[in-house]
């Protein structure tokens, strides 16, 4: 069984910076792309940022470029997503999915390629 937990979120001020950790069992993290995601109030799903399986490529939303950085630790089979420079619109809630294909070629942006998530952790930035 595919299980991934999130943590690492919370309350922070703008400008300020988090890093999530999303722990997987079931499956090692290094033969599956893995990705962020994260679902403001009233709004629907929006990719964040992915990480292929080789963790050589990476993809993120325009929205994070510059400010965010996903990436993995194999030996703790965990991926994190660290947020810089964090602004009130990155206030959401925050999920860690695993690619329905082992190995795929590149780095899945939609929700639609991934086959197991976690239950969100939620990020609020305050100004």
């Amino acid at each position: 069984q595919v299980q991934l937990e999130e943590s690492g979120g919370g309350l922070v001020q703008v400008g300020g910076s988090l890093r999530l950790s999303c722990a997987a069992s079931g499956r090692t993290v290094s033969s599956y792309a893995m990705g962020w995601f994260r679902q403001a109030a009233g709004k629907e799903r929006d990719f964040v940022a992915a990480i292929t399986s080789t963790g050589i490529n990476t993809q993120y939303a325009d929205s994070v470029k510059g400010r965010f950085t996903i990436s993995r630790d194999s030996a703790r089979n965990t991926v994190y997503l660290q947020m810089n420079s964090l602004k009130p619109e990155d206030t959401a809630r925050y999920y860690c999915a695993s690619d329905r294909i082992k190995y795929r070629t590149g780095a899945a942006t939609t929700s639609d390629r991934y086959e197991h998530w976690g239950q969100g952790t939620q990020v609020t930035v305050s100004s």
